[in-house]
């Protein structure tokens, strides 16, 4: 048997359970404008490539994977309540491999919201790859980028390994199975195959770059680094600004398609 409480011990309860629900009320909607507000910026979703680009679903703070980046690019592209993407780029570039993949999730992008990019300290060759395909491109007056090229680079030991007494035999299939290795030098051959595949991954690179950003093959075919000033006056960049100049730009570029 329960004794029934009083009737004004009841109201008292009453009232205190809609007190409490109102705070919670208020909580939840604090938490949820809090996390949207953190992630990001008044429709805008901002997302981070920094460090040396290879593949694989990583990031340190050394480098990222392009499965990292790719994935966060196709969240926020099937999230409506992102509005626009901004990639915030901060990297030398990578493997070729790497900016394909991170290439293929911006173009899924672009077919729903504007892609943006933000240049930081650097973003230079695979990395510009990237950068090439956004809807527009945004870069400090001293930030590095450019460097549009290919290398492969090959170190030879086999001095201080016959200095040091070291004899290294390889048993091979094939004539250019141990191509690379560091025990001996390239041969000529091992060289003209190395330059040919070199050749054609920069002439792939080059011919996309130029394509997406109307730039002229004479300007960047060198492979130089260039100041984010110069690269404006080459199309290399769309504008000069920070970080906050691009998500204000991305959110003009939404207004734009409505």
């Amino acid at each position: 048997m329960t004794i029934p409480a009083p009737p004004s011990h009841r109201v008292g309860m009453k009232w205190l359970l809609i007190i409490l629900a109102g705070l919670f009320l208020v909580i939840g909607v604090f938490a949820v404008v809090y996390f949207f507000t953190a992630n990001t910026h008044a429709g805008v979703k901002v997302i981070r490539m920094e460090g040396t680009l290879s593949t694989g679903d990583f990031s340190t703070d050394e480098g990222v994977g392009s499965e990292y980046v790719g994935n966060q690019i196709r969240e926020a592209a099937d999230d409506p309540t992102v509005n626009a993407i901004v990639l915030r780029v901060d990297s030398p570039g990578g493997t070729p491999a790497a900016a394909e993949e991170i290439i293929g999730d911006m173009e899924y992008a672009k077919t729903k919201k504007p892609v943006v990019v933000s240049m930081g300290d650097i973003d230079t060759s695979a990395a510009y790859y990237v950068s090439a395909h956004a809807n527009k491109i945004y870069a400090d007056p001293d930030t590095l980028t450019g460097a549009v090229g290919v290398i492969w680079t090959f170190t030879d030991i086999s001095g201080w390994l016959n200095q040091e007494g070291y004899n290294i035999t390889d048993v091979k299939s094939g004539a250019f199975k141990d191509m690379g290795t560091t025990s001996r030098a390239l041969t000529p051959d091992e060289q003209t195959y190395a330059q040919q595949i070199v050749n054609e991954s920069f002439e792939e690179f080059i011919t996309d770059v130029t394509t997406q950003r109307m730039i002229a093959r004479s300007d960047i075919q060198d492979g130089r680094v260039i100041r984010g000033a110069d690269a404006l006056k080459i199309n290399l960049v769309d504008q000069l600004g920070n970080l906050n100049d691009a998500i204000a730009g991305a959110q003009q570029l939404t207004e734009q398609r409505k």
